[in-house]
C-alpha cells in the first residue's frame, strides 16, 4: 500500500521561506514522477510543481516559477518543495502526489496516490 506523508508546513511571514517534505513508501519510488499540488479555501486543487522519476525534468506553475524549487532523493524516497518569497496567494493546503508514470504531468488525473496534505499559512 502506497503512503505519502507530508511535513514542513506552518505559519510564515510574507517574504519568508518554508521547505516541505514528502516521504513515500509502498512502491518503487524511483519509477514514478512526483508533484506538489495546493488547494486554498473555495478553490480547486492546482498543480504547483512536478519532477520526473529520475529527477532530470521539472515543471512549475507560472505563479511559483523562480520562487519554488522541487527536488527528490530517490535513496530516501522523499520529495521536497523549497518555497521562497512566500506571499498570501501561496497560503493553502499542499498535497504530495505520485503519478502513474515516470514523466512529469500537470494533470491531476494522472496521479494515482495522494498524501493528506500540510497547511501553509502566510501572515502579512
Amino acid at each position: 500500500q502506497v503512503q505519502l506523508v507530508e511535513s514542513g508546513g506552518g505559519l510564515v511571514q510574507a517574504g519568508g521561506s518554508l521547505r516541505l517534505s514528502c516521504a513515500a513508501s509502498g512502491r518503487t519510488f524511483s519509477t514514478y514522477s512526483m508533484a506538489w499540488f495546493r488547494q486554498a479555501p473555495g478553490k480547486e486543487r492546482g498543480f504547483v510543481a512536478g519532477i520526473s522519476a529520475g529527477g532530470g525534468t521539472t515543471d512549475y506553475a507560472d505563479s511559483v516559477k523562480g520562487r519554488f524549487s522541487i527536488s527528490r532523493d530517490n535513496a530516501k524516497t522523499t520529495v521536497y518543495l523549497q518555497m521562497n518569497s512566500l506571499n498570501s496567494d501561496d497560503a493553502a493546503v499542499y498535497y504530495c502526489a505520485q503519478a502513474r508514470l515516470g514523466v512529469v504531468t500537470t494533470s491531476r488525473t494522472m496521479y494515482a496516490y495522494w498524501g493528506h496534505g500540510t497547511q501553509v499559512s502566510v501572515s502579512s
